[in-house]
C-alpha cells in the first residue's frame, strides 16, 4: 500500500491546510471528466483515499502512528496503550468486512388504557412512527437496477493493513478502510428515496392485545414490531409501557375494585336494595338494617381479571351513611319523636380514635 504522504506529495509535518491544497490540486489533474485515462482513474482513486486518512485527525494519528519506524519516529508510541494495541490490536479485529444489514433498534412506547378496558382486557390499533423498509430498493441502498461494487481500495475486505516496523520485527496491522468503512464494497448510485440506508421514516398501524389485568408501570414486549434495521436488517422490539388511567368512582386494590356507596339515613336504619352500574354491568347490593359507615359489602367474582392465573377479584363497597340536613317541619317532628323514644345517648368521642374516612380507607387496605 502506497505511502499516502508521497501520494499526495507532501510532507509527514504537512498542516491541515497543505493537505487540502494538494487534494485539490490533484483532483483537477486526475478527475476523470478531466483525464478519461484508466491509470489517472487508479491514481485518483488512491488519491481520494489518502485524503479521506490524513485529512481526519483521528485517522492521520492512527496511521502516524502504524507507520512510525521505531521510537525515534514522526509518530512514535505515546505509552504502553499504544504498544499493545499496535501489537495485539490487529488480532482482535474483525476479519472480513462487516455487513451492512444490521438489527433495528428497540422502541418504547406509552399508552394509556381506561380502567373499563383492563377488567377484561382490550384490543388497540396503535399508531407508531418508526423505521420501516425502503419499498424503492427493498433493503438494498441501491438505486434500481444498480448494485454494490466491490471497492477498489481494500479489494473487498473491508481492511487496510499496513505494516509497523518495531523492536520485536515487523508487525502487521489493520483499520478498516476509510473508502468503504469497513464494508468492502461502495454503493455507486444510492436508492434517491432512502439516500441509501435501505429504510425510510414513516407511521404504521399496529393491531395491540392489551391483556385483562395490566397495571400502571408494566411492560408489554412485542418482538419485531419496533425499527427495520440499516440495509434492511431484521426488526428491533416494540415496548408498551402501560399507564391506567384515574376512575372518577371506582379505584383498585391488586385485583379488586374500590366504590364508596352513599347511603341515606332512613336506609341504614331499616336497610335497602340497590341495583348499581358497575364497570361490566348491573350489580345488586342488599343494605343490611342498621348498616353503619365504613362497613364493606363484598360483592364476589365482580373485580378485575387476574393477569396471572385465573378468575377475577371482588367488588369492595364501603359504606358512607348520609345525614339529612334539610328537614321540613313534619320530619323534623317525627326525627324528635324517635329520638325521644330511644334511650338518650350523649355524643362521645369514638374509640377508633380516627375520622370515618380514615376508618373506610383502613379497611379497604386492610382486606
Amino acid at each position: 500500500m502506497a505511502d499516502h504522504y508521497e501520494v499526495l506529495g507532501i510532507a509527514r509535518d504537512a498542516s491541515a491546510d497543505d493537505i487540502k491544497k494538494a487534494y485539490r490540486r490533484l483532483a483537477r489533474e486526475l478527475h476523470p471528466d478531466v483525464n478519461p485515462s484508466g491509470e489517472a482513474a487508479e491514481r485518483f482513486k488512491l488519491v481520494t483515499h489518502a485524503y479521506d486518512v490524513l485529512s481526519d485527525p483521528g485517522q492521520r494519528q492512527q496511521y502516524d502512528l502504524g507507520d512510525a519506524g521505531g521510537f525515534g519516529g514522526g509518530g512514535g508510541f505515546n505509552g504502553f496503550g499504544d504498544i499493545f494495541e499496535t501489537f495485539f490490536g490487529g488480532a482482535q479485529q474483525q476479519r472480513g468486512p462487516r455487513g451492512r444489514r444490521e438489527r433495528g433498534q428497540d422502541a418504547l412506547m406509552r399508552v394509556e388504557v381506561e380502567l373499563e378496558e383492563i377488567v377484561f382486557g382490550t384490543t388497540r390499533q396503535l399508531e407508531v412512527d418508526t423505521a420501516v423498509l425502503c419499498e424503492t430498493c427493498e433493503g438494498s441502498c441501491c438505486s434500481p437496477g444498480t448494485e454494490p461494487k466491490t471497492c477498489d481500495i481494500c479489494r473487498g475486505t473491508g481492511q487496510i493493513q499496513r505494516t509497523v516496523r518495531s523492536l520485536l520485527g515487523n508487525v502487521m496491522t489493520s483499520s478498516p478502510c476509510g473508502t468503504c468503512r469497513g464494508y468492502g464494497t461502495v454503493i455507486p448510485s444510492p436508492c434517491p428515496t432512502c439516500a441509501g440506508q435501505g429504510r425510510v421514516r414513516a407511521r404504521r398501524t399496529i393491531p395491540v392485545e392489551i391483556p385483562a389485568g395490566v397495571d400502571t408501570g408494566l411492560r408489554i414486549q412485542l418482538p419485531g414490531q419496533g425499527e427495520v434495521g440499516p440495509a434492511g436488517g431484521p426488526n428491533g422490539d416494540l415496548y408498551l409501557e402501560i399507564k391506567v388511567a384515574t376512575h372518577e368512582t371506582f379505584s383498585r386494590s391488586g385485583d379488586d375494585l374500590l366504590a364508596t356507596l352513599e347511603v341515606q339515613m332512613t336506609d341504614a336504619i331499616l336497610g335497602s336494595t340497590a341495583v348499581l352500574q358497575s364497570l361490566d354491568g348491573e350489580v345488586r347490593v342488599e343494605i343490611k338494617p342498621g348498616i353503619q359507615s365504613a362497613e364493606i359489602i363484598t360483592v364476589k367474582e365482580r373485580g378485575i381479571t387476574r393477569l396471572r392465573g385465573s378468575g377475577r377479584g371482588d367488588l369492595k363497597i364501603g359504606i358512607q351513611v348520609v345525614t339529612p340536613v334539610r328537614l321540613n317541619s313534619r320530619e323534623t317532628r317525627l326525627i324528635q319523636e324517635f329520638s325521644e323514644s330511644r334511650r338518650p345517648v350523649p355524643p362521645q368521642f369514638s374509640t377508633f380514635q380516627q375520622g370515618i374516612f380514615s376508618k373506610l380507607r383502613d379497611r379497604f387496605l386492610n382486606l
